[in-house]
């Protein structure tokens, strides 16, 4: 049996052992990993007197908690500059498709337009043509007057280079 008086450590021939620097390393790789969510993260509860609490340390025991996502990412510096050439270029564009379509539109218009002149110079030149009908045109005083053979084939003339000049084959 032992003195008790007499002082005898129970592991005094064993050494204790230093962990080798890959181990230091891993076991410092994983406080990292598991530490990693934790940054930034902000805890709320209430606590037993009924006051809400903020932390960056969850609560302690079994409490029910809430973790509220981190601070915001540091304002851009250029976010208003940014947004104001975006608008800008967004202004651009709807006037670039505004303009477009309105282009477009007058050229609907201007073909319908020239391919009802086009209907109307054909059907000119197939009366014009025609010597046993008679073409009437309106004088200075506001009368009938029947063509005579010089002024249809004057007029006709005209309309067939007018649709020579401007109007597709047809």
């Amino acid at each position: 049996m032992r003195h008790p008086t007499r002082f005898n450590p129970p592991h005094h021939d064993r050494r204790f052992n230093l962990p080798t620097a890959p181990t230091v390393l891993l076991a410092a790789l994983i406080g990292a990993l598991i530490a990693a969510p934790a940054c930034g993260a902000l805890y709320k509860w209430t606590d037993a007197g009924g006051v809400v609490v903020y932390s960056d340390q969850p609560p302690p025991g079994n409490s029910k908690f809430e973790t509220i996502a981190g601070p915001p990412p540091p304002a851009n510096p250029n976010a208003v500059k940014e947004l104001v050439n975006k608008e800008t270029e967004l202004k651009k564009q709807q006037t670039s498709a505004a303009d477009t379509a309105k282009k477009t539109a007058q050229q609907r218009v201007e073909t319908e337009r020239l391919a009802d002149t086009c209907r109307d110079q054909r059907a000119a030149v197939k009366s014009l043509a025609a010597d046993q009908i008679l073409v009437y045109s309106m004088n200075d005083k506001g009368e009938q007057v029947v063509l005579n053979d010089a002024e249809r084939k004057r007029r006709r003339d005209a309309a067939e280079a007018f649709l020579k000049a401007n109007c597709p084959p047809g």
